[in-house]
């Protein structure tokens, strides 16, 4: 059935909405996991922030030079984030983050249905194989991470543009012109450049559209190359030695009947070479320090747990692929324990890295035979898509920081989409019964779908991404760190945090928020005892000095305490809380100006630290300095300007200097914000006292007895105001 360009491209804007609905139940969702670092806490999304400084930060924020950068330098992927920032007017809103990844899921879908059927070598699309592939791309549960994750933005336009960069170097294949030819593959080049820009992964186009080129257009033959340069056909067969003049033409002939294709390749090659230096020199030709915790299996003890436990997870990337029931958002500490020589045979998980490597081998081996049938081709580049994109990950040229990751699967999946789609035009000529198999495959499409949209719905909230993960994951100290500090129930944070440590000794970020749990239900000592052990695993672990100066300040050790908050600060120096903590230990000693300066700095360093602006005022109000508490509540609501507590304050000190009507507004205005706060009722009822107001101070007296009955002041203040109105009738 012979289709038009225009169906074909309806059909791929059908299969991109496929892909968008598929989904469509993460739109809502809110920034959940790697978000918060991501978006939220990078400055690089802050419009006032240059924008060049995003070209020398890496993905987290953090000087890509720097020594605990992680090195990935995606800075198109934060302009992106960025983009949603400055259209909402400087607002993190995650719909608009979410819907954009939907819709680019959508455009990687449409353009991986003529991807497919480049990759197929086939021209009509409609209902062969490209448009399985494309279907089985669309629908795929390993890739809810990718989308429903607003940091899988990376993966999406890293895609995006290397399924451009393939269709232009595709295009090359058909010119007979060298000239033309090296433009067009040094613009498919400059394709994956931008795509590597947007994730690292994208310079790995370059190794596909050479392997596509070789395999599905020169139709080269691993052992038939050989016999493409007579020279050395001569030499197999003969001891005879080629005069030097015959190697001459032999190597001439070769090169003239070649041309355009070594032109395409040597142009892949310097691209590929200059993406490369790029990179280094970008990292300062250093790679990234990453703990044992992010992947414990690249720091087994011998060479050969490290071979063991690479292949392992190579077993369980194919197993997510095939079935995508096993998905988690993290995958370290513990998550897959290491495989050790000490436990020999034993091991069930070897016969894993057996049987993955059967099959694999397997398909390795029966089609490279003769003859070099189309579909062995097929299989050949399938298996290519898989290994080129995935090898960034594999730990071989450099160990990474994870140890697995359903993000990195996006573009991968690119080659086991296709060998789904051979295999099932495989069954059909076998089984000589294209029903059954068109069932199978609509069976197999309807279970992704709903598993896509169940995933999808998982990834809409940090409670249900992080209950998820206990059931796939019960073994990881993160899921179970994560799964508490997002708990509510103080009881079941303190479990989790106790199982965190208990499967990782180490865990000194547990550690430090179960100490904070534990000091806020009256368990002092433990929490005490909890932070110094922290500090002793980690000596630069700003946040648990400054809890631990807490501890001590809540036990009026305020000279250990003020030792505690200093050694926070020279491991942080930028760090408001700490300055606010520093504050209150300043206040217990009745050190006002101390604790001011100190609660300034909280403010400046952060203009929307909400209690470091409501202690500063509530202080100065107490001391008398009531000029001084509205000039600063005055700035305070510049930057905080719906903050209710910050209205309430304000209101108590214009109360105090006698300008009611002012006061009266600011009162209000904190009630309209927190309605059900009954000290705000009960304080515009003194205010309307003063004011000779008693009808309304009987009203506001009221409604703060109604939300509290339980405050005898106020329940005072109302017998003396029903007085003073009783002597006014009178």
């Amino acid at each position: 059935m012979s289709l038009t360009n225009q169906s074909d491209a309806f059909v791929a804007l059908v299969l991109g909405i496929l892909g968008f609905l598929s989904f469509y139940s993460s739109i809502d969702g809110d920034f959940v996991f790697d978000d918060t670092e991501a978006i939220i806490n990078n400055k690089d999304l802050d419009l006032d922030t240059p924008v060049e400084e995003v070209f020398y930060h890496d993905f987290w924020g953090t000087y890509v030079t720097h020594n605990a950068s992680h090195k990935s330098y995606r800075p198109l992927t934060v302009l992106s984030f960025r983009f949603h920032v400055w259209w909402n007017k400087g607002k993190l809103d995650p719909f608009h983050f979410h819907l954009l990844n939907l819709l680019l899921h959508g455009v990687a879908t449409s353009l991986s249905y003529p991807v497919f059927g480049k990759l197929f070598n086939i021209k009509k699309l409609w209902l062969s194989k490209a448009f399985v592939a494309a279907l089985l791309f669309a629908m795929h549960p390993v890739h809810t991470e990718t989308v429903a994750g607003i940091v899988g933005r990376a993966d999406l336009l890293c895609t995006i543009f290397s399924f451009l960069s393939f269709l232009v170097y595709s295009s090359s294949l058909k010119s007979d012109s060298t000239v033309k030819t090296i433009a067009i593959t040094t613009s498919s080049g400059a394709l994956a450049g931008v795509g590597m820009l947007c994730k690292e992964q994208g310079i790995t186009i370059i190794g596909v559209c050479c392997i596509y080129d070789l395999l599905m257009v020169a139709r080269f033959h691993p052992f038939e190359f050989l016999n493409n340069l007579d020279l050395i056909k001569f030499n197999l067969y003969s001891s005879k030695i080629l005069p030097y003049n015959k190697i001459l033409t032999s190597v001439a002939t070769f090169f003239k009947k070649h041309q355009l294709i070594l032109a395409r390749h040597i142009m892949l090659f310097f691209t590929g070479s200059f993406l490369l230096y790029f990179r280094c020199w970008i990292m300062n030709f250093t790679q990234p320090i990453f703990r044992e915790i992010d992947n414990p299996h690249s720091f087994a003890d011998s060479f050969i747990e490290r071979v063991l436990n690479y292949n392992y997870l190579y077993a369980l990337n194919a197993w997510l692929l095939i079935c995508p029931e096993w998905l988690c958002f993290d995958w370290s500490m513990g998550c897959v324990p290491l495989i050790t020589i000490n436990s020999g045979f034993s091991d069930v998980r070897l016969l894993t890295i057996i049987f993955f490597w059967t099959v694999f081998g397997s398909l390795i081996a029966t089609n490279v035979t003769f003859p070099f049938t189309a579909r062995k081709r097929e299989v050949l580049l399938a298996l290519c898509c898989i290994i080129i994109p995935f090898s960034i990950a594999s730990n071989i040229a450099f160990r990474v920081g994870f140890v697995i990751a359903e993000r990195i699967l996006y573009l991968p999946s690119v080659g086991y989409c296709m060998l789904i789609a051979i295999g099932i035009e495989q069954l059909k000529t076998y089984f000589k019964n294209s029903t059954l198999v068109s069932v199978l495959l609509m069976f197999l499409l309807i279970t992704n779908t709903f598993r896509c949209h169940q995933r999808a719905a998982e990834w809409r909230n940090e409670k249900d991404l992080f209950t998820s993960g206990l059931r796939v994951c019960p073994l990881n100290a993160k899921v179970h760190y994560n799964f508490a500090k997002h708990s509510n129930d103080p009881t079941i944070a303190i479990k989790h945090y106790r199982r965190a440590i208990l499967l990782y000794p180490d865990y000194e970020q547990a550690m430090n928020n179960l100490a904070n749990v534990l000091r806020e239900n009256g368990n002092v000592t433990e929490s005490e005892n909890l932070l110094r052990k922290a500090i002793l695993i980690r000596p630069d672990f700003a946040a648990a000095w400054m809890n631990l100066g807490i501890v001590l300040a809540n036990t009026n050790r305020y000279d250990e305490a003020l030792e505690c908050y200093n050694y926070a600060l020279t491991y942080r120096k930028n760090y408001p809380d700490c300055y606010y903590n520093l504050g209150n230990l300043f206040l217990s000693q009745k050190l006002h100006n101390e604790a001011f300066v100190a609660w300034k700095q909280a403010t400046t360093l952060k203009p929307t630290h909400s209690i470091a602006w409501n202690n500063m005022i509530v202080m100065l109000d107490s001391i008398g300095e009531l000029d001084k508490a509205q000039s600063l509540a005055t700035e305070a609501l510049m930057y905080l300007p719906n903050d209710s507590a910050l209205h309430f304050n304000l209101a108590n000190t214009l109360g105090k200097k006698g300008y009611y009507e002012n006061a009266e507004q600011h009162f209000l205005t904190a009630i309209k914000l927190k309605k059900n706060e009954a000290l705000y009722h009960t304080n515009l009822g003194v205010l309307y006292h003063r004011w000779k107001k008693y009808h309304q101070a009987e009203n506001e007296y009221m409604k703060a007895l109604k939300l509290n009955p339980n405050l005898k002041n106020v329940e005072q203040n109302l017998k003396t105001v029903r007085k003073l109105i009783f002597k006014q009738k009178e």
